[in-house]
């Protein structure tokens, strides 16, 4: 590896490469700032681009806009509660209450610091570990990415404040709805009523957008502006220090998402909610989560970030993309006759280890950039909601027909973000609920998928050996949500 390394350094030095990673990293955190546009399809949008390019500024651009787009979508989500991508979900729980309370500013730097760090941990565990690490991810089957799910949906738990009831029902209701549309063992319709749009099952981003912003605009309707105190703070959009001690955070934070983003079809959303979870069960004062905790922000932001590298492990040795990014990632290495597998780090080593050395690179370029208009990001939190709600509102219904180019989506839409506020009003959780459209697929197919290969019996979920350390873990993080309740009543 090191006798590829001087020229990899070589390639990622040319002008044209420094200058798709700058272009790539810049057009990413827009992306990912406006909801519905995602990564996904900024990269997708790339592949035809970058086939005029040299191999090594093309793969750049598009890891450049990979990164930036996993840190841009904690902007919106920080400032307006509206999370530019499914995986800053996890981001919006705290930084908005931040936000509102003045403190967007060092929410913002919060998450571009959580961000970078994650991303290096990852990127470092591309360079250096990846066909371990890629022969680690094989022994991942059906029942263990059944179990990964429960663990992911365990977090319903944390996101339910106050009626554990309703916290549970929600979770239920998303499970439920994840159900729509065709069944993904047996392919027989579901709950579709005839509606075409919905034989794939309903699109969780148009659902997300409705739920978190829609939801919101009804909600700053009543008020005049985000800021709840602008005369109690006024250096508030100042450069605020980052809050001390989330570095252990933020270290578990990055390998949560490394070790979750190496799993194909996992993805950064389960890492954010998982590593969410983690900081809130090993807080001392988990009853300030929800309300405004930058350990939140950075935990869910590290793990969100972490999945960019290890999402890379899979696809670049085994040729195994592990999240839909790295699929769309893939294309722009097929094109240019990159065959992912051992050649890519020997033959074309100086065009791949480039390509990795210019992810450090871009984490670099949206830490500067992220802390150096982070005060200016949130001034927004400072303008009326007359000039916000019409913004969020064009913002929402552009995102989600741009994902399928459907007016479908927007209804879809729609109808989420005013079942959402009545929800929200009546106490359930929006987040729970989201988790539970997200997961749901994922637990069903490796659910069936285990009651296939074991003939129907139960005890494949127990004779695994990472089966069984994943039920450790997921007791681990149950225990504790249902027992401090309880003491907390004794004492009282």
């Amino acid at each position: 590896m090191t006798e590829q390394l001087l020229p990899a350094l070589a390639t990622l030095l040319e002008p044209s490469v420094l200058l798709a990673v700058l272009t790539g990293t810049i057009g990413g955190i827009l992306v990912g700032a406006i909801p519905g546009l995602t990564a996904t399809m900024a990269v997708a949008l790339l592949i035809p681009v970058t086939f005029g390019m040299n191999p090594a500024a093309g793969l750049a651009l598009m890891g450049g806009v990979y990164s930036g787009g996993m840190y841009g979508g904690a902007i919106s989500a920080i400032l307006l509660s509206t999370p530019g991508t499914p995986a800053a979900a996890a981001t919006s729980f705290d930084g908005y209450p931040l936000a509102r309370q003045g403190k967007g500013g060092m929410a913002l730097a919060v998450a571009t610091v959580a961000s970078f760090w994650g991303g290096m941990l990852s990127t470092a565990a591309l360079l250096l570990l990846a066909p371990a690490l890629a022969r680690f991810s094989l022994r991942f089957g059906a029942p263990e990415y059944f179990l990964l799910s429960i663990m992911g949906l365990a977090s319903i738990v944390t996101l339910t404040k106050g009626n554990m009831v309703k916290g549970l029902l929600s979770g239920t209701l998303g499970l439920l709805l994840a159900t729509v549309g065709m069944d993904p063992l047996s392919g027989y319709l579901r709950f579709s009523f005839g509606v075409v749009e919905l034989y794939d099952g309903i699109s969780f981003m148009p659902a997300l957008i409705g739920l978190f912003s829609v939801s919101q605009i009804l909600e700053l309707t009543a008020e005049n502006r985000i800021l709840q105190k602008v005369e109690a703070d006024p250096t508030t959009l100042k450069r605020a220090p980052i809050p001390r001690g989330l570095a252990p955070t933020i270290l578990r934070g990055g390998l949560i998402g490394t070790l979750v983003g190496m799993l194909p079809g996992a993805g950064a959303t389960i890492s954010a909610f998982i590593s969410y979870n983690v900081a809130k069960q090993l807080s001392p004062e988990p009853e300030t989560f929800g309300k405004g905790n930058p350990v939140g922000v950075a935990a869910a932001e590290s793990a969100n970030n972490g999945c960019v590298g290890g999402s890379l492990i899979p696809l670049l040795t085994l040729g195994i993309p592990g999240n839909s990014v790295a699929a769309a990632l893939m294309g722009g290495l097929l094109i240019h006759g990159l065959i992912p597998g051992p050649e890519l780090f020997t033959r074309f080593g100086a065009v791949t280890y480039g390509f990795i050395l210019s992810l450090f690179l871009a984490n670099v370029l949206f830490l500067v950039l992220g802390l150096s208009c982070a005060p200016l990001f949130a001034r927004v939190v400072r303008l009326p909601n007359a000039l916000l709600i019409p913004a969020i509102a064009i913002l929402s219904v552009v995102g989600s027909y741009a994902i399928n180019n459907a007016l479908f989506d927007v209804w879809l839409m729609l109808a989420f973000g005013a079942t959402g506020y009545f929800l929200d009003r009546a106490g359930f959780s929006l987040g729970a609920l989201v988790l539970g459209l997200i997961l749901g697929p994922i637990a069903e197919l490796g659910f069936g998928q285990s009651l296939i290969m074991s003939d129907g019996s139960w005890r494949i979920f127990f004779e695994r050996p990472l089966c069984l350390l994943l039920w450790l873990l997921i007791a681990a993080l149950l225990i504790p949500a249902f027992r401090k309740p309880r003491s907390a009543k004794a004492s009282a």
